[in-house]
C-alpha cells in the first residue's frame, strides 16, 4: 500500500497539553511493538536515519507510533512534523525518497535507527546528510 504524499494532519495529544502516558494520536501500529516504545511526553521517539550500506548518518527525525506503523508497512520514510503538527512522507515534495531496508529499536525503546536508501540528498537545505557543519573540539593538553 503506498504512503500518500500528502500530509495528514494528527489529532491534538490532549487538550490542555497534558503529556498522554502512550500514543498522543491514534494509531494501527500493533500493540506489542507500541508497548515496548518509551515516548517524550509529546507521544515521540527520536529516529536517526542512515544510509543502509554505507552507515553514514543522514538525519534525525521523530516518529508517533502512527508514522513508525506507517513506515514499517509502506516501506516509505514517514515522520511527524512537530512544527506543522502533520505527518509527512520523506520525498513527497522534494522527491528525494527514503526506501526504507530496516528499523531497530534500541535498548530503551527511546529511539529508533532507520536504514534506508535515500534518493537525492537527505537534508532541506540541498546536503546529503543533515550533518555538514563540524564543531571545533578544543581538549586541553594532558599534564603530568
Amino acid at each position: 500500500m503506498p504512503a500518500s504524499d500528502a500530509p495528514v494532519t494528527g489529532a491534538p495529544a490532549i487538550p490542555g497539553g497534558v503529556p498522554a502516558p502512550g500514543p498522543a494520536r491514534p494509531s494501527r501500529l500493533d500493540p506489542a511493538i507500541a508497548a515496548r516504545l518509551r515516548r517524550s511526553p509529546d507521544g515521540l521517539v527520536a529516529a536517526v536515519v542512515r544510509q543502509h550500506d554505507s552507515g553514514e548518518v543522514l538525519m534525525v527525525a521523530w516518529m508517533d507510533d502512527e508514522a513508525l506503523h506507517r513506515t514499517l508497512t509502506t516501506g516509505r520514510a514517514t515522520y511527524w512534523s512537530r512544527s506543522r503538527q502533520e505527518y509527512w512522507v520523506k520525498g513527497a515534495t522534494s522527491g528525494h525518497h527514503q526506501y526504507v531496508r530496516s528499523v531497530a529499536l534500541d535498548c530503551d525503546g527511546d529511539a529508533l535507527l532507520v536504514s534506508v536508501d535515500q534518493v537525492g540528498p537527505a537534508c532541506h537545505t540541498g546536503h546529503r546528510t543533515c550533518f555538514f557543519s563540524e564543531l571545533p573540539i578544543s581538549v586541553p593538553e594532558a599534564t603530568s
